[in-house]
């Protein structure tokens, strides 16, 4: 069976060689599995036929079954349409194409009866639909008149159990789905394939033609073992590709759609946890005992406060790992504000007690040169060295760093991806931290593990808190730390919502917080597309500001200005010079102002939850209470006063986090689409099937602890059908 699944798709009925190059290039379906796993996005119940007479505005999609009566077009060039006029006997319609006319024209016939499918609307004192889907009756009904007089359309879908599961066609339309069933599938199909007459009802029929194939054959080999699928309660495989594209009644589709989301969910799993089993016993890590006279001066002289017990419970946790002699890789999550340099430059400190270099990697150059200005602030006179690399560095100075850090003689290397080029050697690099990492693509990441013989220790760490239904996913091989505590004498951000006309109580609320003595952030969105209209709409507002508070002074940035005047307008920010700060979002990384108490977010609609969460981060990092104020306009859509609600509501990270999660799913979230999903789930979804995914892992887990070699006869299917997916959709060794 799993060589008819590799057959080229242009052997299927209805393709050919056009058609295959169509597909590949369009979807990246080149085999008979391919289209057998290319699975529809919704279901259209065609139970029911209504009647013209029937029809009110605003319905959705109905069904209708009549004669065309005549053909005629209207405009002309680029604006021409085709017209059908289409009645059922109790009343008329018209049917309309503006694109395809000309096969609408060879296909339609004049007295021909068609089942029509589509959406009416009210024009010109009658109903139309524009672009219908339409089954020829006519030449169905003789078809199955010669095929010995088949009743091959009845209004209820049969019992299941009438008829057969792997009855060759298994009793299918022309169109390749059930001929009892009322519901049809909708296939994603792209402008390109629906211009060659490739829409979703063509696709649904060399669908139906490939599940005759392997029908014919006997069905699908089975992908998960007898015990899982009975321990599990799921259907069999072959009953689920039958049912997800020729569903009997709308009864079967749940069954059959979780067997397959759970078969993938567990395969995903399954590759996630076996690399991290495998990266456990057979990679080796350089082993760091020592604490080290370094890390006790540090952790003595330096820290002006003293740790918080997340804090030292992560650092306990690290320092085993480093211990152990296996390579540690560690995700370390913590919100804003909540000390993970601090945790960083620690682990630093303990792999140099141990002898070895460590390096530091930033998504940005401005990050990295806050983490640089930082680590160098804390140590103080310690006798640490630390060198900054990134594109800027250039000529003489860039030669003096790579050298000193080739001989060994730079302990911590601060930098953005310049630090993974060929040219960046260390003489022993012990520890990788990388920050923000999910900005980073997965070889990027791997890279750094290329520049010992031996890998280095791996200290992954975000200021986004990642949802645990995304991070089994993204980072299901790493081992999560999380710094769930505030250092002491903070306060929650208080964050409030503010409508546009309500500028003059907003402006009474900044004065008082200003006349404290206090610093405000005023930030505006600034998206590639509406640039120029967004750093209109920006000056407009630092105007407004420079007009408001006459007796402060108001700075601007944005990512359009020269890195020097940016930054010097910023550390003017800093110095407390500029009690007012106009911004993009630049400002959402790299600033650290404990005096700024007041963060004003305008527009406040366009930005996503996890970015007005870090927004919200900049302030609150002194003693005094902070704010958060959003400012939007009173016309808003439902998810926007959602995603207001929430943000009010809750200062929680890990809670925002999933609500954006929910509300955008996982391929919107910043930087998820190159963060290290092994492969794109063609049927599940991490956010709505999350707890199916959390069913799935543990089944993965138990099998890698009992059969971490890969030997059980039992799971002999399971490791084959890995591989096979390893190679036809992934490796799962990139994940880093």
């Amino acid at each position: 069976m799993q060589q008819i699944l590799r057959q080229d798709v242009k052997y299927v009925k209805g393709v050919g060689p056009v058609r295959a190059d169509l597909l590949r290039k369009e979807l990246g379906l080149t085999t008979l599995g391919d289209l057998l796993y290319y699975f529809p996005y919704r279901y259209d119940d065609r139970s029911e036929v209504q009647r013209i007479c029937d029809l009110m505005e605003g319905m959705p999609a109905v069904q209708v079954k009549g004669r065309i009566l005549e053909f005629f077009k209207e405009g002309a060039g680029h604006k021409q349409r085709l017209i059908a006029t289409f009645t059922d006997g109790t009343g008329y319609c018209e049917l309309v194409w503006f694109r395809g006319i000309k096969f609408a024209e060879k296909t339609y016939k004049i007295g021909h009866e068609y089942l029509v499918f589509g959406k009416p609307t009210f024009f010109k004192n009658r109903f139309n639909i524009g672009h219908p889907e339409m089954e020829d009756l006519t030449a169905a009904k003789e078809k199955a008149q010669q095929a010995g007089g088949q009743q091959w359309l009845q209004p209820q879908a049969p019992p299941l159990a009438s008829a057969p599961l792997l009855a060759e066609g298994n009793g299918t339309l022309p169109d390749g789905r059930g001929t009892g069933a009322g519901l049809l599938p909708h296939y994603h199909t792209t402008d390109r394939m629906k211009n060659a007459g490739l829409n979703s009802r063509a696709l649904a029929k060399i669908i139906g033609a490939a599940w005759d194939i392997v029908a014919s054959k006997g069905g699908m080999d089975e992908t998960l073992p007898a015990e899982l699928i009975a321990q599990r309660h799921l259907i069999a495989l072959t009953e689920a590709m039958r049912i997800i594209h020729q569903p009997r009644s709308a009864e079967e589709l749940p069954a059959a759609q979780r067997r397959l989301k759970f078969e993938e969910l567990f395969y995903l799993q399954l590759g996630i946890l076996c690399y991290a089993k495998r990266q456990q016993l057979q990679i080796a890590g350089y082993r760091l005992p020592q604490v080290g006279e370094l890390f006790h001066r540090f952790y003595k002289e330096r820290i002006p406060f003293e740790l918080t017990g997340a804090q030292k419970r992560v650092l306990r946790e690290i320092q085993a790992d480093m211990a152990s002699g296996r390579q540690m890789n560690r995700l370390l999550q913590g919100d804003v504000g909540s000390g993970k340099t601090m945790v960083a430059l620690m682990t630093c400190l303990l792999a140099i007690g141990n002898g070895f270099q460590t390096c530091l990697m930033a998504p940005t150059e401005i990050l990295a040169e806050q983490h640089l200005a930082t680590l160098r602030e804390q140590l103080g006179d310690l006798p640490v060295r630390v060198e900054f690399l990134t594109g800027i560095v250039k000529g003489a100075r860039r030669r003096e760093i790579l050298e000193a850090t080739a001989r060994g003689e730079v302990d911590i290397l601060v930098g953005t991806h310049a630090l993974i080029e060929p040219s960046v050697q260390f003489l022993n690099l012990g520890l990788a931290v990388v920050d923000e990492q999910h900005r980073f693509g997965v070889k990027q990441r791997a890279s750094l593990w290329e520049k010992n013989a031996q890998p280095p220790h791996i200290l992954v760490m975000t200021a986004t808190p990642i949802p645990r239904t995304l991070a089994m996913t993204v980072y299901g091989d790493l081992d999560v730390s999380v710094i769930d505590e505030l250092p002491p004498g903070r306060k929650p951000v208080s964050t409030r919502h503010y409508y546009e006309d309500e500028q003059a109580q907003l402006h009474q609320g900044l004065l008082h917080e200003l006349a404290a003595g206090r610093q405000v952030y005023v930030v505006y969105p600034l998206i590639e597309e509406t640039a120029k209209m967004d750093l209109q709409s920006l000056q407009m507002g630092y105007a407004k500001m420079v007009e408001a508070f006459p007796q402060y002074k108001v700075g601007c940035v944005h990512g359009k200005m020269k890195s020097a005047i940016k930054d010097e307008e910023m550390l003017r920010f800093k110095r407390g010079e500029t009690q007012i700060l106009v911004s993009t979002t630049v400002i959402e990384v790299g600033v650290n102002v404990p005096n700024a108490s007041v963060m004003v977010i305008e527009d406040a609609q366009r930005f996503g939850l996890s970015q007005l969460h870090q927004l919200r981060g900049r302030v609150g990092r002194g003693a005094d209470q902070s704010y958060c104020l959003l400012i939007t306009k009173r016309d808003m859509q439902d998810t926007t006063r959602r995603r207001m609600r929430i943000m009010v509501s809750s200062t929680d990270g890990f809670e925002i986090a999933e609500e954006d999660l929910k509300l955008r799913g996982p391929g919107d979230l910043e930087g998820t689409q190159q963060s290290g999903m092994p492969f794109d789930l063609k049927i599940a979804n991490v956010v709505k099937d999350s707890r199916l995914m959390q069913e799935a892992r543990l089944v993965a887990q138990e099998i890698v602890e009992a059969d971490p070699q890969q030997q059980l006869p039992q799971n002999t299917l399971l490791w084959q059908r890995l591989r096979e997916l390893r190679r036809e959709r992934t490796d799962f060794s990139e994940i880093s």
